[in-house]
């Protein structure tokens, strides 16, 4: 039995994934499982045994972002829904199943050897059928059995000679009981020839008359005691006939009293109604269950019923919690849902400190720059650990996305030393890739607004008030003409689902560096009117320079809603 698990740390970007919150924590991972890779005793570079570092996604991704992992050949990350624990993120029972045709004495011993309780029961190819608990095999052992059960189990003769410590000493021993009554042989061989039928199993001693007749009756199974010799003739005989002779060193009511214990599990186990979970099931939800319950193990299991282990209510008792690197935001409302139960190990940000809390003291690097992945480049560098061309691709792109190919004012010498010298490592060119990728990102023709509108959106809190910034950012300005008509309606859905007070949309020009805002909710056209000057009319207004949501639109509204 094993109760460690490989422990996963995720490391995660927003809700609304952007380039660089995608590109930075893949790239983060990759750092994290180069930096804590051991080495073999010949020298070579070994994943480490406990811990893995994976980039996981808290939302859909953009068109844009499609386009440069598909470009650099780097598979999507998995989608995280929400970040609460599961059974996946706690040390469960990772217990081995038995066979349904073992015996109960065997499942015994396993129990007391693992210290479990319970053991599951599966198929050939790891299906679960049914578990055994000690509470059915105290059962067994109390119930009244006639002397036909062996055979209505169809007992193994294998377990009969487990059970009874026997050696084979003729016969075959791959057979089970079919037919018949168990039958102790004591009388003499008139009395017995009529008390044992063909397919018997029969306990008796050292007497030649009473195996004989044990043949001739054509018993399936003959148990000598006391472990007395076996003559060559009744070995040559069973041999012919197929019975199984067995000698064991226990006397006829030792022999008597145990051979129940030979007895398959299959026989007593439970398959209805079984309570299972499953590896994804949130603790949240099965807890009640659990506690509601008067079972101490549950299996749990795969989609396809695998089974992968077992789950007591001792599990939850200082369980672990999901551990993560958040990338590229440190706002509660930006993160994954279920935030407030994950332990965050560290926040690798470049924007300003958020609501993020944490239970005890974090890696916190925040800097002022205009792109998570120049900071993710500065600690490969500061690790000595060298960037493949795919890694390289990934941040050079992410630096692009966020500066908008270094126009944007959050942009700063550091970014765009960076990207160029990532760029080289990939070997792309900077102008005609941030090309390819802007034309990715405004090719949106098929989107709906929803998938328009959330392929780049956040949400603030300013005060007693929130509002949600959504931004997209193309070359063509015909392009984001229409688009403005078409998306100011839904804008009010979206303040309404969710629960904003402001909702602003920014359709940002990446060649002429301006943005047109739309908005929805109240006070939203005279915020913008008053924080940037600018009479809004039509439901819009254009803001030129503006082009950062970050150091250009949410801190002016921040001030706003703050004065």
């Amino acid at each position: 039995m094993s109760s460690r698990k490989k422990k996963t740390i995720y490391v995660i970007g927003h809700r609304n994934p952007d380039t660089d919150s995608i590109c930075s924590a893949i790239a983060l991972a990759n750092l994290k499982n180069r930096i804590s890779k051991k080495k073999d005793e010949n020298g070579q570079e070994k994943w480490p045994e406990h811990v893995i570092y994976k980039a996981v996604r808290a939302g859909h991704l953009n068109q844009e972002t499609r386009y440069v992992l598909k470009h650099f050949g780097v598979s999507v990350p998995t989608y995280m829904r929400d970040a609460r624990t599961q059974i996946s993120d706690i040390n469960y029972s990772v217990t081995e199943s038995i066979r349904d045709n073992i015996s109960l004495r065997q499942a015994w011993k396993i129990m007391r050897a693992v210290s479990k309780s319970t053991l599951a029961i599966t198929e050939e190819d790891g299906r679960l059928k049914g578990v055994i608990t000690t509470s059915d095999i105290a059962k067994s052992y109390m119930a009244v059995f006639d002397n036909c059960i062996l055979a209505k189990a169809r007992t193994p003769f294998e377990n009969i000679i487990d059970t009874l410590n026997g050696t084979l000493v003729a016969g075959n021993g791959d057979g089970c009981v079919e037919q018949g009554k168990v039958v102790i042989s004591t009388a003499n061989t008139e009395i017995i020839r009529q008390h044992i039928g063909e397919g018997d199993v029969v306990i008796l001693g050292n007497r030649y008359e009473a195996q004989l007749c044990a043949l001739e009756q054509k018993a399936s199974v003959i148990i000598v005691c006391d472990g007395a010799p076996v003559s060559r003739t009744i070995r040559k005989i069973a041999g012919g006939t197929g019975c199984a002779v067995v000698s064991t060193e226990y006397d006829a009511y030792t022999a008597a009293r145990l051979i129940n214990q030979s007895l398959p599990v299959r026989h007593f186990m439970t398959k209805d109604n079984l309570i299972t979970f499953k590896e994804n099931n949130y603790i949240d939800d099965i807890r009640g269950i659990m506690m509601k319950e008067r079972i101490r193990d549950f299996p749990i299991v795969t989609e396809d019923n695998h089974y992968t282990g077992m789950i007591s209510r001792r599990n939850l008792i200082d369980m672990d919690k999901k551990q993560m690197i958040l990338v590229d935001h440190n706002e509660a409302d930006q993160a994954i849902a279920g935030i407030d139960e994950v332990e965050v190990m560290e926040i690798i940000d470049h924007h300003k400190l958020g609501t993020i809390e944490t239970i005890k003291p974090v890696i916190v690097r925040n800097q002022p720059v205009g792109c998570t992945a120049t900071i993710v480049y500065q600690m490969y560098v500061e690790n000595n650990v060298e960037i493949s061309a795919t890694m390289a691709g990934l941040l050079c792109s992410a630096i692009i996305s966020d500066t908008l190919l270094f126009r944007s004012p959050t942009c700063t010498a550091l970014d765009k030393m960076v990207a160029c010298k990532l760029a080289e490592i990939a070997g792309i060119d900077p102008e005609a890739h941030a090309k390819a990728m802007f034309d990715a990102g405004s090719d949106l023709k098929s989107k709906s607004n929803e998938e328009i509108f959330y392929q780049d959106f956040k949400k603030f809190k300013a005060g007693d008030k929130s509002f949600g910034v959504g931004q997209i950012t193309s070359m063509n300005m015909e392009e984001l003409k229409a688009l403005a008509e078409k998306m100011k309606p839904f804008l009010e859905v979206v303040r309404k689902k969710e629960d904003a007070d402001m909702i602003f949309f920014l359709l940002t020009n990446i060649l002429e560096e301006n943005s047109y805002v739309i908005y929805a909710g109240r006070d939203a056209g005279e915020m913008i009117a008053q924080g940037f000057n600018r009479e809004p009319e039509n439901g819009g207004v254009l803001l030129e320079g503006v082009v950062s949501r970050k150091k250009q639109f949410v801190p002016v509204m921040m001030g706003m809603m703050m004065a």
